[in-house]
């Protein structure tokens, strides 16, 4: 949707097909950092997007094995101390109606794209099929896959990601909260057991890492070992687990990590989780699919208005995106092979030290403000171009 509007703003001709009839998925991720605010800010988009309901993460913190880690946003360069919490469905609402108000721009609801079309081994197209179950073909100079970690054209174009594992998978639930509650993002990493809590106002979303593949063995111990196993783990949460009441409440992310070695093909470009799925660590895969689309908005632009894209230009996406991808994704690797493989595989009955990298990031307090910087607005963050520049922005 962001290179959407880009592009429409550069007067490129340019339709996103949406499978469903709206953006609403619950358990999305929400965070829009500041970089991503920087841009909403240079787009023109400042009022819109504080109209929407939100909430302002300032200041991270963790427990590791009864250590705790603080990451406070306020010392962040520029104007957004902070990161947004805003729903998703929202957030590309907003991002709809700003790409409406230009000529050029199409969206086509309730339509799920089938797979690429090719004409002399180049991709030209989509087939795609409609909410009335008819299927049709729409031609384009290029074809850009968002179309996330499972990617239908990814597949159907016989590319293949390099995989990096992961120790994990998270399950993704509500509890209630009040306003006596820590604020912000929280974390608990104690005996076996990982928990964030995510400050949504009236309610925490919460993210439970679990050993990977371990979803149907730990579903057949039933809600209740759930319910005790988070009181355990926060007690002040004891009282509130029975709204729990079953495990069809929870929703599970398969957690991967992974990246295209080539993101593109003759006249097809990957973005996003498409080209790169990002670990939940960070909550950083919004923001960074957002800067593959204004790196790639304003590096094709003046192609695609001149009918001539080539895998050349396509290559220089990919040449702008990868090493901060990479970076991010050598980070999370990091932190899921060294704290928290080590957390969620842990004894409960031993005692345990915390982990080197604990130790280190708690002893040097520039860590974490490197850190926080990391997370916020990350290596090589990305501005509107020129020609996408609103007034305000």
């Amino acid at each position: 949707m962001m290179l959407a509007l880009l592009l429409a703003r550069a007067g490129v001709d340019v339709t996103v097909m949406e499978k469903h009839a709206d953006f609403l998925r619950d358990f999305r991720g929400d965070t829009v950092h500041a970089s991503t605010l920087q841009l909403l800010d240079e787009l023109g988009l400042t009022k819109e997007f504080a109209a929407l309901p939100q909430r302002m993460i300032e200041d991270v913190t963790f427990t590791a094995v009864d250590r705790p880690i603080r990451v406070d946003l306020r010392n962040l360069p520029g104007p957004h101390k902070h990161i947004a919490l805003v729903p998703q469905w929202d957030f590309l609402e907003m991002l709809a109606r700003a790409a409406e108000a230009e000529p050029t721009f199409t969206l086509l609801r309730s339509t799920e794209v089938i797979g690429p079309v090719y004409e002399d081994g180049r991709v030209i197209g989509v087939t795609y099929r409609t909410a009335d179950g008819s299927q049709a073909t729409m031609r384009a100079d290029l074809t850009v896959a968002c179309d996330g970690r499972a990617s239908t054209l990814r597949r159907a174009a016989g590319l293949r990601t390099r995989s990096f594992g992961a120790p994990m998978d998270v399950w993704w639930f509500r509890l209630p909260r009040t306003d006596a509650d820590p604020h912000g993002l929280n974390g608990v990493f104690r005996g076996g057991h990982g928990m964030a809590l995510i400050d949504r106002g009236d309610y925490y979303q919460v993210a439970y890492l679990i050993r990977k593949g371990s979803d149907a063995a730990m579903r057949a111990e039933g809600v209740s070992a759930l319910q005790r196993q988070v009181a355990t783990l926060i007690p002040w949460l004891a009282a509130r687990v029975d709204v729990l009441t079953s495990l069809d409440e929870v929703k599970l992310l398969d957690v991967q990590l992974n990246r295209l070695r080539r993101w593109y093909r003759d006249g097809l470009l990957l973005i996003g989780d498409a080209a790169h799925a990002m670990s939940p660590i960070g909550g950083v895969g919004i923001n960074l699919a957002i800067a593959d689309a204004v790196a790639a908005g304003r590096i094709l632009a003046g192609p695609l208005r001149e009918h001539r894209v080539s895998t050349r230009d396509l290559a220089r996406v990919q040449l702008r995106r990868w090493l901060p991808t990479a970076v991010i994704q050598g980070v999370q690797r990091v932190i899921q092979n060294r704290v928290i493989a080590t957390a969620i595989t842990a004894d409960p009955s031993q005692p345990r030290r915390p982990s080197r990298v604990v130790g280190i990031i708690t002893r040097f307090p520039v860590l974490r403000r490197i850190g926080g910087y990391g997370v916020a607005i990350g290596p090589l963050p990305e501005h509107a171009p020129d020609f996408a520049r609103r007034a305000g922005g």
